[in-house]
């Protein structure tokens, strides 16, 4: 006689399982904030308990440090090495993320919600953001000094300024576009804008916002 004893779920069934959730979870992150996203929320979402997340994930908390390692992976998964290039090579990456971004409008908007959730006092994500731009900047200044040795280019005090501000109008970038989709074109203009900072760098001008010191 067969037994009846339910038969535990094979490894592909559970990665795929936990792939729904984290989806299910990027979607009630990225429209209700972590404070105002219940786990039961996303439970219902993907036709399970609440127990059932707890199973998978352990805690929220937990889940929320899976949602933002699962939208990392996503953005070099296409990668080589599955990490970011240096050099020309990121800058081109930046922007080629811009435009694929606009294709998904959950990620970003999950992203956006929970960065910005972040800088408030015992958010649980505040560590994960911290560390992200910590290795963001660095990688983009590096990237910036192999483009200035390549080019022969003596910039170095303005490098980290211009790594900050890269990051800066991306995230901006994604926050006017998640607000009217109609008014930016996402791709197009953190292209302008990451063109015009590498331009910045590369071929320095004198400011034109700062007027020059009139002779006595």
């Amino acid at each position: 006689m067969a037994s009846s004893r339910r038969q535990p779920r094979s490894r592909p069934e559970t990665l795929l399982r936990r792939r729904e959730i984290l989806d299910a979870a990027i979607d009630i992150f990225g429209s209700k904030g972590f404070t105002g996203g219940t786990l039961q929320d996303i439970a219902d979402q993907v036709g399970m308990t609440h127990a059932g997340i707890l199973h998978h994930f352990g805690s929220k908390d937990q889940l929320l440090l899976e949602v933002l390692a699962h939208r990392d992976e996503t953005d070099v998964a296409h990668l080589e090495g599955k990490h970011i290039p240096d050099g020309l090579a990121l800058f081109r990456h930046l922007v080629m993320t811009a435009f694929l971004n606009a294709q998904r409008g959950g990620i970003v908007q999950a992203y956006a919600v929970l960065s910005a959730e972040s800088v408030t006092d015992d958010h649980p994500g505040r560590e994960f953001f911290q560390r992200r731009y910590t290795t963001l900047r660095s990688e983009v200044s590096h990237a910036f000094r192999v483009v200035c040795t390549e080019q022969g280019v003596d910039n170095e005090s303005n490098i980290d300024d211009a790594a900050a501000a890269i990051l800066a109008v991306m995230d901006g970038m994604q926050v006017q576009w998640l607000l009217d989709p109609t008014a930016v074109d996402l791709g197009r203009a953190s292209e302008f804008a990451i063109e015009a900072i590498l331009a910045g760098i590369l071929r320095p001008q004198p400011s034109v916002l700062i007027e020059p010191a009139h002779s006595p």
